[in-house]
């Protein structure tokens, strides 16, 4: 074994309609791979025994854990009493904590004898200043039920940061940012001398901008109207909101903003106007973020559409001269590589900069800072 593929790390990063597993080496090599485009399931540990054939036998797994609770704000390792935790949270983002646990306990069996870590979406969140973290309800439900902002995508966030540094050559902690995760699930982070400040989704990763499927914020009125005037359970609403809103709605036909980019070109007026809600909602929280800050540094884009959609780019921040951002963004190469490009013009006051999506590999730098520390 070559010195830079010695002490492997397996990561596993499930969600509610897909499954990575990457094995990364000490450089952030990826040395394997396995996608699979559905949730997991029963046959898990046959997906992990399938990847362990052919990659190194690794010596931790890193597991991404979108919300940790009230109770679980660093990065951890797992055992059975961290495992019972996580299983109180599960109903705090029902998506995505069960499938992540599934990959968990069969990782935990297959692997025994290495250590698993937990990585959390909320941990980047964890030191949000109390203004942008509490919500104005009654006491008894922020203090004894923990109703409160805990933000996600803070894996997505911690690389972007530490990319954009690199790619600025500034030390993270002296930057003031907003950055803007946009793919199945989008929300915007404002980053202050290198820590979150705000950002846009709350209690549950369903609120903030419009996604794929999901709603973003919705008047909370609207919710108990549709209860007590049309007789929708709790669990009607919360199936809609999460899986049959957001872009799919608005369009009627897709979720994916590819789909509604050729679309609208065909003259698709519900596609036109699911974009226009997407990238009005990406510019109002990117602007909102913004008003956390003293100054603008670099406007961060990152997720599938941030890296990988132009076209939308473009339209997000040709609306945002307010910030000093402006469109006529550079479009680098379909298969470029690299990690932080600047694509604003060189008149721009605000430099805008794509990232490319980086939390498999952020979970390989979180699991093997915590074992160094251990």
């Amino acid at each position: 074994m070559a010195s830079h593929e010695r002490d492997p790390v397996l990561v596993a990063d499930a969600g509610s309609s897909s499954l990575h597993l990457t094995v990364f080496a000490n450089d952030g090599t990826a040395l394997a791979s396995y996608d699979n485009a559905s949730a997991p399931g029963d046959n898990m540990s046959g997906q992990l025994r399938d990847l362990l054939r052919y990659a190194p036998a690794p010596m931790a797994v890193g597991h991404r854990i979108v919300h940790g609770g009230p109770d679980l704000r660093q990065h951890t390792l797992v055992d059975d009493q961290v495992r019972d935790t996580l299983q109180l949270t599960a109903d705090l983002a029902p998506s995505h904590v069960p499938p992540a646990l599934l990959v968990l306990d069969a990782a935990r069996e297959l692997l025994p004898n290495v250590p698993h870590v937990a990585c959390f979406d909320t941990v980047f969140h964890a030191g949000l200043p109390t203004a942008a973290r509490e919500f104005a309800v009654p006491e008894t439900w922020r203090g004894e039920y923990g109703v409160r902002r805990y933000g996600f995508h803070g894996l997505s966030y911690a690389w972007a940061l530490s990319s954009t540094a690199e790619l600025l050559r500034r030390r993270p902690g002296s930057l003031r940012i907003v950055i803007a995760h946009l793919g199945g699930g989008s929300s915007a982070c404002a980053v202050r001398d290198g820590t979150s400040v705000d950002t846009t989704m709350g209690f549950t990763p369903l609120d903030g901008l419009v996604m794929s499927r999901r709603s973003g914020a919705v008047d909370p009125g609207a919710l108990t109207w549709l209860q007590t005037r049309h007789g929708l359970s709790a669990q009607d609403i919360e199936e809609a909101l999460n899986h049959r809103s957001g872009l799919l709605a608005l369009s009627g036909t897709s979720g994916d903003t590819r789909d509604l980019v050729r679309d609208r070109a065909a003259g698709d007026e519900r596609a036109a106007l699911a974009l226009d809600v997407f990238t009005h909602h990406c510019r109002r929280g990117i602007a909102a973020m913004a008003a956390s800050l003293d100054r603008l540094d670099a406007l961060v884009l990152t997720g599938e559409i941030g890296q990988d959609q132009p076209e939308v780019r473009e339209e997000i921040c040709a609306g945002l001269g307010v910030l000093g951002v402006t469109g006529g963004l550079l479009v680098p190469p379909s298969d470029d590589d690299v990690a932080a490009r600047l694509v604003s013009p060189p008149e721009a006051t605000v430099p805008v900069i794509v990232v490319s999506t980086g939390e498999a590999r952020q979970i390989d730098k979180e699991t093997r800072a915590l074992l160094r520390e251990a």
